[in-house]
């Protein structure tokens, strides 16, 4: 194993409610009612395919031309960054720091595969920037997730094979991407929905260097 690749939401802080009430009031500008049953489908998928979902559920999705869209993805992008201005280091889900610190002492190399286009600032935000030593555009890639290509990005700025490396998700779309990558996949969540996960763990406080080590090498022996 030579890294580690994160997602950003769900693994290293919870920003998923906050992009929850933007969608949802940018879909209440629309008069399109989403509730967090639906939000679920949106977890780990691209702005552009989370706004694609949202107006084929309202049936809205012909009505609006590219420019439109993009206009409408500005909109939501400026509520949530709205909301997110006082996030600070507190906000980091538990034993994510001393995850980073571990990997970093350990001659690990880390890198975001993240589908949000403001991981570089909230990074900074919660004061974890100098962990990483890559991020992976999500506008430099051809597909988001379910696809590989965050991922491969990931792997390929980092100059280290995809075999070498381990993905941490949280959501479905991103286990798949991780795996389709063929790389070593750790989930953390729901047994059920991320089920072809490798492994499987119920909170981020449960991750450490050895465990991620030992996933690994159990698939490479």
């Amino acid at each position: 194993m030579q890294a580690v690749l994160f997602d950003l939401d769900g693994i290293i802080t919870d920003t998923a409610e906050y992009h929850y009430l933007a969608w949802k009031s940018l879909a209440g500008t629309l008069g399109i009612e989403i509730d967090r049953e639906f939000n679920e489908q949106l977890k780990g998928v691209s702005r552009v395919d989370s706004l694609a979902k949202i107006l084929e559920f309202g049936e809205k999705d012909k009505k609006y031309s590219s420019t439109e869209k993009e206009t409408l993805m500005n909109e939501k992008n400026e509520l949530y960054l709205k909301r997110i201005q006082k996030m600070t280091p507190q906000d980091l889900l538990p034993g994510i720091y001393e995850l980073l610190q571990s990997l970093k002492s350990n001659g690990y190399k880390i890198g975001l595969s993240s589908a949000s286009k403001n991981g570089p600032m909230i990074l900074n935000l919660l004061k974890i920037a100098d962990f990483f030593d890559v991020v992976a555009n999500p506008d430099s890639i051809e597909k988001g997730k379910p696809a590989p290509d965050i991922f491969l990005k990931g792997a390929e700025l980092l100059n280290v094979s995809s075999h070498e490396c381990v993905g941490i998700e949280d959501a479905n779309s991103g286990i798949t991407a991780i795996l389709a990558a063929e790389m070593v996949a750790i989930g953390v969540g729901s047994q059920s929905q991320l089920a072809h996960a490798d492994l499987v763990l119920s909170s981020t406080e449960e991750l450490n260097v050895e465990l991620i080590e030992a996933v690994w090498q159990k698939f490479h022996k």
